[in-house]
Protein backbone atom coordinates (compact mmCIF):
# COMPACT_ATOMS: atom_id res chain seq x y z
CA UNK A 1 0.00 0.00 0.00
CA UNK A 2 1.23 3.42 -1.18
CA UNK A 3 0.50 6.58 -0.06
CA UNK A 4 0.90 10.34 -1.27
CA UNK A 5 -0.22 13.55 -0.01
CA UNK A 6 -1.03 15.47 -2.61
CA UNK A 7 -1.58 19.61 -2.26
CA UNK A 8 -2.89 21.79 -4.46
CA UNK A 9 -1.98 24.95 -4.77
CA UNK A 10 -2.70 28.04 -7.58
CA UNK A 11 -0.21 30.55 -8.75
CA UNK A 12 -0.14 33.88 -8.71
CA UNK A 13 -0.60 34.29 -12.30
CA UNK A 14 -3.59 31.87 -11.90
CA UNK A 15 -1.88 28.60 -12.68
CA UNK A 16 -3.03 25.38 -10.92
CA UNK A 17 0.15 23.21 -9.81
CA UNK A 18 0.82 20.29 -7.22
CA UNK A 19 3.29 19.02 -4.35
CA UNK A 20 3.30 15.65 -3.84
CA UNK A 21 4.88 14.24 -0.47
CA UNK A 22 5.12 10.26 -0.10
CA UNK A 23 4.23 8.13 2.58
CA UNK A 24 2.91 11.00 5.15
CA UNK A 25 2.53 10.35 8.62
CA UNK A 26 -0.44 8.99 9.63
CA UNK A 27 -3.24 11.37 11.52
CA UNK A 28 -2.63 14.38 9.78
CA UNK A 29 -5.67 16.72 9.99
CA UNK A 30 -6.98 19.76 7.79
CA UNK A 31 -5.80 22.45 9.95
CA UNK A 32 -2.23 20.33 9.90
CA UNK A 33 -1.94 20.37 6.02
CA UNK A 34 -3.52 23.78 5.34
CA UNK A 35 -1.08 25.08 8.14
CA UNK A 36 1.83 23.75 6.39
CA UNK A 37 0.77 24.69 3.10
CA UNK A 38 0.09 28.44 3.92
CA UNK A 39 3.86 28.29 5.13
CA UNK A 40 4.87 27.16 2.04
CA UNK A 41 3.34 29.83 0.07
CA UNK A 42 4.74 32.44 2.59
CA UNK A 43 8.19 31.26 2.01
CA UNK A 44 8.09 32.32 -1.34
CA UNK A 45 10.42 29.32 -2.01
CA UNK A 46 8.79 27.63 -5.11
CA UNK A 47 7.69 29.44 -8.55
CA UNK A 48 6.00 27.92 -11.24
CA UNK A 49 6.78 30.06 -14.62
CA UNK A 50 8.08 32.50 -12.86
CA UNK A 51 5.11 32.91 -10.46
CA UNK A 52 4.96 32.06 -6.59
CA UNK A 53 2.16 30.23 -5.15
CA UNK A 54 -0.21 32.01 -3.74
CA UNK A 55 -3.45 30.55 -2.56
CA UNK A 56 -4.32 26.67 -1.26
CA UNK A 57 -6.34 25.16 -3.69
CA UNK A 58 -6.89 22.06 -1.92
CA UNK A 59 -5.19 18.69 -0.41
CA UNK A 60 -5.90 14.79 -0.34
CA UNK A 61 -4.49 11.81 0.86
CA UNK A 62 -3.81 9.32 -2.42
CA UNK A 63 -4.12 5.66 -1.08
CA UNK A 64 -3.31 3.00 -3.76
CA UNK A 65 -2.62 -0.45 -3.34
CA UNK A 66 0.16 -2.23 -5.61
CA UNK A 67 0.65 -5.90 -6.03
CA UNK A 68 3.95 -7.12 -7.13
CA UNK A 69 4.01 -10.07 -9.54
CA UNK A 70 7.49 -10.14 -10.22
CA UNK A 71 10.63 -8.85 -8.72
CA UNK A 72 13.38 -10.20 -10.22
Amino acid sequence: MAKTLQLNFTTAAGKQTSLSVDEPKAGLTAVEVETAMQEIINSQVFQVDGSFLATVKGARIIDRNVEELVNP
